[in-house]
């Protein structure tokens, strides 16, 4: 792990306050910080949380062969992840000094103190036992990670179960929780263990370090021990040297330590197990707070529906009746039907001036027709003039053939006599016309 190292007056600031017996959190020496476990939907699962360093256990089991020194027992596996999202300080895909460290004393802690009765997970002798899988993963990273990780673990191996099994000469059928309610594993006991942080050369000791104390902290001593005041394991690092009286303090300390956490455990796996019989909220769901906007709770609120109808005929009768209804719609023709207010279609009426203007484009548009026929005439007669003595002209164009031939006469028609007024109309019509015209090309 390669965290951002201290600046000098930091460092300075942490020990002298050591010194003066006060720590930035405001705990005392021997103080532990707040410990909650919150339990998933599933058996097995759990997420610790120690001030702000949280770790996620999840525990699984499978039929596997037993290892041949010991045919009669299970096995028991335990991993633990550090992962980049605790702290930026963990590097992905490798294993520091750090991890190692701690897998070990997680394996010392719960394998080797013989807190779970490995014998009672064999099936069959030699042929199939249970395995069991411990995996914790760092959520948090905010110092004493292995006595989070301790506390996770063996709260997670309390409360799994596993499938019920049954044996039929060499048959082995194993039983769904619907069928067959899960076995829980054999706990002798609940290891548990607690730190202990040393400063200028074991004058100073702080229980449960927190990741700045532990960064200027001389040495480290994990003593893990359950509530009959047994020590599992006991690991000393950062090689200071420590008196007798130093440990004996600290296995004293650990002993108040233990049974008050012990107490907490069974409390918490209590009210979990009372939760899940009753029917009502468990998991990670029951442990949100309330306050947030993500609790997804809302108070019920009495509602009294006895007088129902008697306040809703009160509320019509105080209410002003509307101006006018129409109970059947009014039809006026076969096919149409009005709604509304009453008030009378018109949409098929036009007003005077829409007449008005109908009539006038009536007008214009004859009178156009016919300036158009008489300039269509003087065209022809034109043309005929001008051309005829021409040959027959065909166009050699690759795109098309045209052939142009001499019209054929024409009988002369007589122009209407028009009055002047219908000449001048005819006249704007068309120059209205004309621009148009130009004003489209």
């Amino acid at each position: 792990m390669k965290a951002t190292p201290l600046s000098n007056c930091e460092r300075r600031f942490l020990l002298r306050a050591i010194e003066e017996k006060k720590r930035l959190d405001g705990r005392q020496c021997y103080d532990y910080r707040n410990i909650r476990i919150s339990f998933g939907a599933d058996y097995g699962c759990c997420i610790v949380e120690l001030g702000k360093t949280r770790v996620l256990a999840q525990v699984s089991c499978e039929l596997v062969p037993p290892k041949l020194s010991r045919p009669t027992e299970g096995v028991l596996f335990f991993n633990l992840e550090l992962s980049p999202m605790a702290a930026p300080g963990f590097e992905p895909g490798r294993q520091p000094e750090l991890l190692v460290q701690l897998n070990r004393i997680i394996e010392r802690c719960l394998r080797n103190s013989k807190c779970v009765d490995t014998e009672s997970l064999c099936v069959v002798a030699g042929e199939k036992v249970w395995q069991i899988r411990l995996d914790l993963h760092l959520l948090n990273h905010d110092g004493n990670i292995i006595d989070a990780a301790s506390i996770a673990g063996i709260v997670a191996l309390c409360h799994f179960r596993r499938p019920d099994v049954s044996v039929q000469g060499e048959e082995v059928t194993v039983y769904t929780p619907e069928e067959r309610d899960p076995v829980p594993l054999s706990i002798h006991h609940m290891p548990i263990c607690v730190s202990f942080a040393f400063f200028q050369q074991g004058t100073y000791l702080l229980v449960d370090p927190s990741e700045r104390e532990e960064r200027v902290m001389d040495g480290l001593l994990v003593i893990a021990m359950n509530k009959h005041h047994e020590i599992c394991t006991i690991q000393s690092s950062g090689g200071i040297m420590l008196v007798k009286d130093q440990v004996l303090r600290c296995s004293k300390i650990t002993a108040v330590k233990v049974a008050e956490i012990t107490e907490l455990i069974q409390k918490a796996l209590e009210n979990d197990q009372k939760g899940r019989k009753e029917g009502g909220k468990f998991g990670f769901a029951e442990s949100i707070p309330n306050q947030k906007i993500t609790a997804f709770k809302m108070e019920s609120a009495a509602v009294d529906t006895n007088n129902v109808e008697e306040q809703a005929e009160e509320i019509i009768t105080k209410a002003e009746p509307p101006s006018e209804v129409f109970a059947k719609p009014i039809l006026h023709t076969v096919g149409t039907a009005q709604i509304g207010e009453g008030i009378e279609n018109s949409w098929g009426d036009l007003e005077e001036s829409e007449r008005e203007e109908a009539a006038e484009e009536e007008g214009e548009s004859e009178a156009t027709a016919f300036e158009c026929q008489k300039m269509e005439t003087e065209d022809t007669s034109t043309t005929r003039e001008t051309k005829k003595d021409e040959p027959i002209v065909v166009s050699d164009s690759e795109e098309e053939e045209v052939v142009i031939l001499e019209p054929q006469e024409l009988p002369k028609k007589t122009r209407p006599q028009t009055n002047s007024k219908q000449e001048t109309t005819s006249k704007k019509a068309f120059n209205k016309r004309r621009k148009k015209k130009r004003a489209a090309h």
